[in-house]
């Protein structure tokens, strides 16, 4: 009797998460039946670990300020100067890759930082001022650059720093996955257990409420834009390591995948609510598809199409719950 108490109650107050899991279930069964040749293999799984943190490191940080109910679009543009920084300080400086880290993790968070300013102490609205910022970063990047990329082979290949990076653990496991599966469980705690994490929850349902409560909700927004400035950079430096190159469009291609992977996973726009939990499954469901559709002989065409679907279908499971709910 008491195990089904307790499971009625763990399911009552999880249902967000036990409804994306279940999805992410279907979607992968759908994957093993239909592509069986390619699914009975560990090569794509390897495959999709090699892949998706380097969006999906970027997407476990956007949660906490979606959860506040703002958004930030210029993660793509601070992956890109970020990057452009680390190859440029790691080629000038004989590889020395603890100025490199440093300053370009210290420059993402400063970008972080801006955004957080407009935002709070100047008043614009997050989704304008993080397309300023967007589009800031990256003409700056292709101001420096001037088209040209950078090649970090010679100070990055076989070095230790590399290999805790990107290697692969036992040649099975690459090691940004660890990454990812570690910083997922170090932010889920921050965002369930952490005075933080109840700031961000309190700011995103009612600003007016917490602001009576005693809490500083401009610092909170702030410190939320900066942590994602730095997870920005960290994907950035993740994303040189692998490819050992730095081209100028670097990270512009990450903004629907890793917001898709937010939304998917059951955060509300509207915020106040979410699960780090639900977007790690929102990107293990975002990653597979385009290999999995491919597998299952469909055109890429139809890539974006079911993007749109999952999230639409994501979304509407979301608000049914929250209505219940009330």
């Amino acid at each position: 009797m008491l195990t089904s108490i307790l499971n009625s109650y763990f399911v009552k107050t999880h249902r967000l998460e036990i409804s994306i899991t279940i999805i992410a279930i279907v979607l992968f069964l759908i994957y093993f039946f239909g592509a069986t040749h390619v699914f009975t293999r560990f090569p794509i799984y390897r495959a999709f670990m090699q892949s998706m943190p380097f969006f999906g490191i970027i997407a476990i940080s956007a949660t906490f300020v979606v959860t506040l109910g703002e958004i930030d679009l210029s993660f793509p543009s601070i992956v890109g100067i970020t990057s452009l920084t680390f190859g440029m300080l790691l080629t000038g400086t004989d590889g020395n890759f603890f100025i490199a880290f440093a300053l370009a993790t210290l420059l993402g968070m400063f970008a972080g930082l801006v955004n957080g300013l407009l935002v709070t102490k100047i008043g614009i609205p997050s989704i304008v001022a993080t397309i300023g910022t967007l589009f800031f970063w990256r003409g700056l990047v292709n101001v420096i650059s001037q088209g040209s990329g950078i090649a970090i082979v010679d100070e990055a290949d076989g070095t230790w720093h590399h290999t805790i990076f990107v290697d692969k653990l036992f040649n099975t496991i690459p090691a940004q996955f660890i990454w990812f599966v570690v910083l997922t469980g170090l932010m889920q705690w921050v965002y369930r257990y952490h005075k933080f994490g109840n700031h961000i929850h309190f700011v995103g349902d009612n600003k007016a409420s917490a602001q009576m409560m005693g809490i500083n909700v401009d610092r909170v927004k702030i410190i939320a834009f900066v942590q994602l400035g730095f997870f920005s950079a960290l994907a950035g430096i993740f994303t040189m390591y692998e490819m050992l190159y730095f081209w100028p469009t670097q990270g512009s291609g990450l903004m629907l995948t890793t917001l898709a992977a937010v939304f998917v996973g059951g955060t509300s726009v509207f915020g106040g609510r979410g699960t780090v939990y639900g977007t790690f499954i929102g990107v293990l469901i975002i990653g597979s598809l385009e290999s999995g559709i491919v597998a299952l002989g469909l055109s890429g065409f139809y890539v974006q199409f079911i993007n749109g679907l999952m999230i639409t279908i994501a979304v509407t499971i979301y608000a049914l719950i929250q209505k219940r709910k009330t």
